[in-house]
């Protein structure tokens, strides 16, 4: 081992610095490559989740018992729910489809009714007010509308059907799917990024009610959005709210978005794997010219060295140890590299039509690509070093 540590020294030294350092960047570069679209993915992962607690599910979701629409008495559910520890404050939502129509534009959509003062302190909604304000408890004849349903005058600048640009104040008519027909001032348009939240409309449980004729979120509810402490284990509290008697499904937000999420990562993670077979064939290319171009530069002094002795195994390793070499000064580099760029990124992230982006990157990975990288390298350098300790010895000093 000595031995072939001291072989592998020498060789890098009289190899010339520039093209070692060379190496050492492209190496570089390659592991930077291999982690950084990775990480961007989790990030966008990561950002899917803090939208869905944020506007959609909140830390706990309670939808209706198994073969029923609605959640009946909610408004005791609730009261239950508020006395559990753990719990910060539970929210009623009441969900119908609806046609939204606005001068000779119409979308359909599905519009949420809750008691905002309940809806403050279990989702972030009523801090994405672009424009106007929250709805407040008991308002009628006022709606609040995600952006993407006002849309804008272009209508070639919209991702769905909208209402061509509607805004603050102006009035609009929506039917709902019961036949009410009611006309509405837009109160507030809201901007999260998050494509579900900003194509919904919500209204107040008052206004809920009066449409149904008596029954709404207080009474009977599509769905309660449960907001957790900070401390709190969501699994725990899960089974602790079973355990007060709550008959309903009750699921924590991963549980209620598992399969969305799943199906997005496994696209993500496809994207991923090419890009990240397409770094290890990058870096197998460039140490394998590498260790050729050296053997055969260097047949000669191989022949010499099996000549006085030297086992062909020590040989090998002192190329394989060059690669090590390489390999781990372009590691460190491509660290020094990644970590710049992720800085740069938290402070300024990348903006995604559905949200801003910052890289997230996971200690696993690293070490998971790394390992790749090692072993990639390390086959691409023991091939042509055992093919050149193979030849004869006199067909290695003649250089034949």
């Amino acid at each position: 081992l000595r031995v072939s540590v001291f072989l592998a020294a020498r060789a890098l030294q009289r190899g010339g610095r520039g093209r070692v350092l060379l190496n050492i960047i492209v190496i570089a570069f390659v592991f930077t490559n291999m982690i950084f679209l990775p990480s961007v993915i989790s990030g966008a992962v990561e950002s899917y989740n803090v939208q869905t607690i944020d506007f959609m599910t909140s830390d706990i979701v309670i939808g209706p018992r198994v073969d029923e629409r609605y959640i009946e008495d909610a408004d005791t559910l609730l009261g239950r729910i508020n006395r559990i520890p753990g719990v910060i404050r539970a929210s009623a939502r009441f969900s119908m489809p609806v046609s939204v129509d606005f001068e000779e534009n119409a979308v359909s959509i599905e519009v949420k009714a809750f008691d905002p003062r309940d809806e403050v302190e279990v989702t972030r909604i009523h801090e994405f007010i672009e424009e106007g304000s929250f709805l407040g408890s008991g308002d009628r004849n006022e709606i609040l509308l995600g952006v993407l349903v006002t849309g804008h005058e272009d209508k070639s600048k919209d991702f769905y059907d909208s209402l061509g640009g509607a805004a603050v104040g102006d009035v609009v008519t929506v039917r709902y799917a019961n036949g009410v027909a009611r006309e509405y001032r837009i109160k507030g348009i809201v901007r999260t990024k998050s494509y579900i939240a900003d194509y919904m409309a919500f209204v107040t449980a008052d206004e809920m009610e009066s449409v149904l004729g008596g029954t709404g979120p207080n009474t009977r509810a599509s769905e309660i959005l449960v907001k957790a402490t900070d401390d709190a284990d969501l699994s725990a509290l899960k089974r602790m709210i079973l355990s007060f008697g709550v008959g309903e499904e009750v699921k924590t937000w991963e549980d209620a978005t598992s399969d969305i999420v799943a199906e997005s990562v496994e696209s993500f993670n496809i994207i991923n794997n090419i890009t990240v077979i397409g770094s290890l064939i990058i870096a197998i290319v460039v140490i394998f010219i590498l260790i050729t171009i050296k053997t055969f530069t260097n047949r000669k002094q191989i022949g010499i060295l099996k000549a006085i002795g030297i086992k062909k195994s020590v040989i090998i390793n002192s190329y394989v140890m060059q690669v090590f070499f390489i390999c781990t000064f372009g590691v460190i580099l491509g660290l020094v590299i990644l970590e710049a760029m992720v800085l740069y990124f938290t402070a300024y992230p990348i903006e995604f039509p559905d949200g801003t982006v910052t890289p997230l990157v996971d200690a696993g990975m690293l070490v998971e690509n790394t390992v790749m990288l090692y072993l990639s390298s390390a086959v691409a350098g023991f091939i042509p070093a055992w093919r050149i300790t193979n030849e004869k010895i006199l067909d290695a000093m003649r250089g034949a």
